[in-house]
């Protein structure tokens, strides 16, 4: 199997804001896995919060190249993901660009989507939500009102300032009918989390997500057990294991193959969560469709999408799967899972 790495910096369409900071773009390793004659394409965008950069995940893929050359079989998922987890476990973030194309080759090879290889609905995808970044209260105030406008009917808030009142409230009033979950992307203490809890319960928000800091379990017990809406934890579940550590700590988790190593272990952690009676979101970063695209056929799996990172850049060299209004439109997928080139 041949394996080419390209890399892109991909600008966002408007500086992106969460409570960690502001980006401006998105850095994307893009893998594709040749096999007589058919190519797969998947990819990752690294970030320093999950101990990855492009130069790193550059350099551990070219460490696994002699596993991945050596693979002559694009549906040895189960061995190839064994063996990198082997050489490189502490890096699941270049794990996962390899799992993503190696998906989108293996159900290219049979001719069929990558939902319809893995045996599931495609109706059975939920919409995804539209990320308004912090900022000024009047400028996310519009961009919610233009996500509106184009047919996205839930808002993912990100807040973390020192008046996230404000911006919350601006929002709700620009997107009055809108479904709103907000993600504080752990800045807050558990104090103020069930605080601010009970005030966006009051302003109809739908879920909360990572109010406390990642370690901070006990905290985000106490935020889970006091506050009036449910809870989400995605900082601080990372894969399948941690299912059982946090399951009396929130009410769903969410799910990025970025932060589990791949598609594999991506179905792992939603079967885990799900035992452990959680609900998932699946997630994404700011990021390209080479490694949304793979995402997007595992959501049938789920009850809640948050795979808009695409929609968020100023342009992007790949085409993903069709989200009209947040639907994702799995069906119109022939081949793989829907990542290609635009060029």
């Amino acid at each position: 199997m041949n394996l080419a790495v390209e890399r892109h910096s991909l600008a966002a369409a408007d500086p992106f804001g969460i409570a960690r900071g502001t980006t401006d773009a998105a850095d994307a390793v893009v893998v594709e896995l040749t096999h007589e004659g058919t190519t797969g394409v998947g990819g990752v965008a690294p970030t320093a919060y999950y101990g990855g950069s492009g130069d790193a995940v550059a350099a551990t893929l070219e460490e696994l190249r002699p596993v991945i050359v050596d693979c002559d079989d694009p549906h040895a998922d189960q061995r190839l993901s064994r063996e990198l987890a082997e050489r490189a476990p502490d890096d699941p973030v270049a794990r996962s660009a390899v799992s993503t194309a190696l998906a989108d080759l293996a159900a290219r090879d049979l001719g069929v989507p990558c939902y319809r290889q893995w045996g599931l609905d495609p109706d059975a995808a939920p919409r995804t939500s539209f990320t308004v970044g912090i900022d000024d209260p009047d400028r996310m105030a519009e961009k919610a009102a233009a996500a509106v406008d184009e047919g996205y009917p839930i808002l993912k808030i990100k807040v973390g300032t020192d008046d996230d009142r404000a911006r919350v409230r601006a929002v709700r009033e620009a997107a009055p009918d809108a479904t709103l979950r907000v993600d504080a992307n752990g800045a807050w203490d558990a104090a103020e989390a069930v605080e601010q809890a009970r005030w966006l319960a009051d302003e109809g928000v739908q879920f909360l997500e990572q109010p406390v800091p990642k370690d901070d379990l006990d905290g985000l017990r106490r935020v889970h057990g006091d506050a009036p809406l449910p809870i989400c934890a995605d900082e601080s579940f990372v894969a399948a294991a941690d299912a059982p550590r946090i399951a009396d700590a929130c009410d769903l988790v969410t799910v990025k193959l970025l932060k589990t190593g791949g598609v594999r272990e991506a179905r792992e952690a939603i079967a885990a969560a799900h035992a452990c009676g959680l609900e998932v979101m699946l997630g994404c970063m700011l990021e390209s469709n080479a490694s949304i695209a793979p995402a997007c056929h595992l959501a049938p799996l789920v009850e809640y999408a948050d795979l808009d990172g695409a929609l968020l850049l100023a342009e992007d060299p790949y085409r993903g799967v069709p989200m009209p209004e947040g639907r994702i439109d799995l069906q119109s997928v022939e081949r793989g899972s829907g990542a290609s080139k635009t060029g």
